[in-house]
């Protein structure tokens, strides 16, 4: 099998064209995230296609990718406190019933 940049960006584009779509045509909040993580995990492949096939002898595109890797642990962590939050308050985790914050 031949292993090439233009492989792992069309896996990428993939990725992220799946991520924009899911974010963009899902009222489930939990759906959305799952798209932000797609488009994220694109970024990820870009990251380290890019850092093995630029003939590099540094690492920068996998601690960029750990780095990548954390904020979306973390984005994860306060939108599911926040999806929690809201199906508390309102019954629902559909986005666009939730249409004002409450103090």
């Amino acid at each position: 099998m031949i292993n090439t940049l233009e492989i792992y960006l069309c896996v990428s584009a993939i990725l992220l064209n799946l991520g924009i779509f899911a974010v963009i045509t899902r009222k489930n909040a939990v759906a959305i995230l799952m798209g932000l993580e797609l488009i994220l995990n694109s970024a990820n492949i870009n990251f380290i296609a890019f850092n093995r096939f630029g003939n590099f002898q540094v690492l920068d595109g996998h601690i960029f990718s750990i780095f990548v890797i954390v904020l979306a642990a973390a984005e994860a962590a306060v939108a599911l406190a926040i999806i929690i939050n809201l199906f508390k308050n309102l019954g629902t985790v559909k986005v666009n019933e939730a249409t004002e914050l409450k103090g």
